[in-house]
């Protein structure tokens, strides 16, 4: 047998000629496949992602293909939502579930004249030692707000939330055992406080995140539920303490509350993702002057608000001689104000401004408390209440909302941080000014007079700090909307 060269070509068998003529007839039939690179691909697919970005920014809809949105490599914290809706069916559920939180959180404070007048003539207890009671509840329903608040922008809504209906729930059973001041503290003091802490910032937070251009009427309407709670809880007390007995009735407004919690947390529904990184503390949003002046302005604005809530009742009857009934319907009077002033007022706040509706009624406060000083009859005290409910009320309804407004920078991702900084500064007067009040009191042996006058001067330095505040943002421009 002889070697073949290795340059010969070998010979091919029948069956792989046939086969060559097969495939050389499905080749002139097939496309070659192309031969992509990757940083083509990868422009394929991120290009998209830049485009709809933009897209989203101009309030269009994203252009491309689904399998470019769905191989998209950005998570969930970068996913930028868009703009406040303003509106819409899930936007309004979330004012009233914000609405029924004020009512059982804010609300029921409000209704702390009731009690108030209820201790002293009960336990017999000095006026200064029970607002203490009231006071550290107001106190931690702001003070907390600054941890809340960045709670809820890291994504902790609903864990917070629920820990505050539990807090809530515990508080108001307990307070219909309590038969002593210390446990009045505790239960109606620091438990409940801390349930509305965890509770009234956050959700007022949230509402944030669903309106822009309309916030100030939505914040409004959430606010109302303090006039809900304002009116509905003395009512209850006026009814069911002289037939029930106190137990009974602190109950029956604990599964009030029972009820309400429920609906809210299944009903509440977060917009914006987690922001997971940041300060407790924005510190820079001190940096800026007209969020530190309105700070300051509410500090002081506040620092007299809660007195008449407090002491109208007790003044009716240590004064003027009124019976516990008609001190009641004098709180009741103060509080219905608001239904009208906490809209009315909010509604033409998104036209011309927050601040230019809120800096007149801060110094009409201010007028009112010194008017008090002259109230010797029962029917002046009533034209009292209704002018300082309705003062007092477009000030608790509208200083959240201008909150938003004072930033350079529109992020409503720091609207639970900034909102409950602003929260903290006037948690620690709400705290002192009610004692303080009772202590002026005593000092002048039951006169209001001390007490009216510091109040009155603490609104008129709010409303000279809220001015301060306009001019720092829009100058001597008096026809400016801020």
């Amino acid at each position: 047998m002889t070697a073949r060269p290795v340059h010969e070509p070998v010979e091919e068998s029948k069956e792989q000629k046939l086969q060559d003529v097969d495939d050389a007839g499905v080749g002139r039939s097939l496309q070659p496949w192309p031969n992509t690179r990757d940083a083509e691909i990868e422009e394929a697919i991120y290009g998209h992602q830049g485009e709809n970005k933009a897209a989203q920014q101009l309030g269009e809809k994203p252009p491309g293909p689904a399998l470019a949105r769905i191989l998209s490599r950005r998570s969930a914290a970068s996913y930028d939502p868009g703009p406040a809706p303003d509106g819409g069916l899930t936007a309004w559920i979330q004012v009233l579930c914000t609405h029924l939180t004020i009512f059982t959180t804010f609300g029921f404070f409000t209704s702390f004249g009731v009690y108030q007048t209820y201790y002293e003539n009960t336990l017999g207890i000095a006026p200064s030692t029970i607002s203490w009671i009231g006071s550290i509840q107001v106190f931690l329903l702001f003070f907390l707000g600054t941890f809340t608040g960045r709670a809820t922008d890291a994504g902790l809504f609903r864990p917070v939330y629920i820990a505050g209906s539990c807090f809530q729930l515990v508080g108001i059973f307990t307070l219909a055992e309590c038969t002593s001041v210390w446990q009045l503290f505790l239960s109606q003091g620091v438990c409940l406080g801390l349930a509305n802490g965890l509770q009234f910032c956050p959700s007022m937070a949230l509402v944030s995140t669903y309106f822009v251009k309309r916030r100030a009427f939505a914040l409004g309407f959430t606010a109302l539920g303090s006039c809900t709670g304002g009116v509905i809880f003395p009512v209850i007390v006026q009814q069911c303490l002289p037939s029930l007995g106190f137990p009974w009735t602190i109950r029956i407004i604990g599964f009030i509350m029972l009820l309400l919690n429920a609906v809210t947390i299944a009903l509440y529904r977060t917009r914006l993702p987690p922001r997971k990184a940041g300060p407790l503390v924005d510190w820079a949003s001190f940096g800026e002057l007209p969020y530190t002046i309105y700070c300051a302005g509410a500090f002081f604005t506040f620092w007299g608000l809660y007195f008449a809530f407090f002491y109208i009742g007790s003044y009716a009857r240590n004064i003027l001689g009124a019976t516990y009934q008609q001190s009641i319907n004098l709180l009741l009077v103060q509080v219905c104000m608001g239904f009208i002033f906490r809209l009315l007022p909010t509604y033409y706040a998104d036209k011309i401004g927050c601040l230019n509706v809120l800096i007149p009624f801060a110094f009409i406060c201010g007028i009112m408390m010194f008017a008090w000083i002259g109230i010797k009859s029962i029917g002046t005290l009533y034209v009292f209440a209704v002018i300082y409910g309705s003062g007092s009320a477009v000030i608790q309804a509208l200083w959240p909302a201008m909150i938003g407004n004072l930033s350079r920078e529109r992020d409503l991702k720091k609207a639970g941080v900034r909102m409950g900084m602003a929260f903290t500064v006037v948690s620690i007067s709400s705290f002192t000014g009610p004692p303080l009040a009772g202590a002026l009191i005593q000092v002048h042996h039951g006169s209001y007079t001390y007490a009216n006058i510091w109040a009155g001067m603490s609104f008129f330095v709010g409303g000279g700090l809220l001015v301060a505040t306009r001019v720092a943002l829009v100058g001597w421009n008096w026809r400016a909307k801020v």
